[in-house]
């Protein structure tokens, strides 16, 4: 488990990185984002994914690792617009977002701990290509649960559900960074 703890801060610290930088460039300007827009962009990213998975090639010249972040970041957005609500203008600073930022992706990581203990990191015995099909199923499942107003009568919601699709694709990304094995 030290090692997964290792690789999951080190790709962390990359998708936070990228979140800093955006956040620099952009602001919070995804606070405007309703969450069902968030859900509609997870599924951009995690649609790409599987195009370039099955195509073996990319148009753009951007292959799954920066998607991969894109999901996380994404995901993690999804859970502060889920605690906040949206708003019709940018309301936090930078340091606001990267303190939320920081409280979604640390407890996320805490949940892949505790299932990880669960299921003897069963993940690292999987294909990167069920993460992207795991990833686009919870997003399926969200836009269900979006559908019908959040009234689910046994399943989990919708933050429940962005924290999974955050953990699969930091399970990505850990085998992109460090390689199948």
């Amino acid at each position: 488990m030290a090692d997964t703890k290792a690789q999951f801060d080190k790709v962390i610290g990359i998708c936070r990185d990228i979140f800093v930088k955006k956040l620099h460039d952009y602001g919070a300007s995804w606070r405007i984002l309703r969450v069902s827009s968030l859900t509609d962009q997870l599924f951009i990213k995690a649609s790409r994914i599987r195009n370039l998975e099955l195509n073996k090639a990319s148009v753009v010249g951007e292959g799954v690792y920066p998607e991969y972040i894109g999901l996380v970041n994404y995901g993690v957005i999804g859970l502060i617009q889920i605690e906040l609500g949206f708003s019709d203008k940018v309301d936090i600073d930078a340091a606001t977002a990267i303190e939320l930022y920081d409280k979604h992706i640390t407890a996320a990581k805490e949940l892949m701990y505790k299932k990880n203990t669960d299921y003897d990191e069963a993940w690292r015995g999987m294909r990167i290509n069920s993460y992207t099909d795991f990833i686009l199923t919870k997003i399926q499942r969200v836009k269900e649960i979006e559908d019908i107003g959040g009234k689910t009568l046994v399943s989990e919601g919708i933050d429940a559900n962005y924290m999974d699709i955050i953990n699969y694709a930091l399970f990505a990304l850990i085998k992109l960074e460090y390689g199948e094995a």
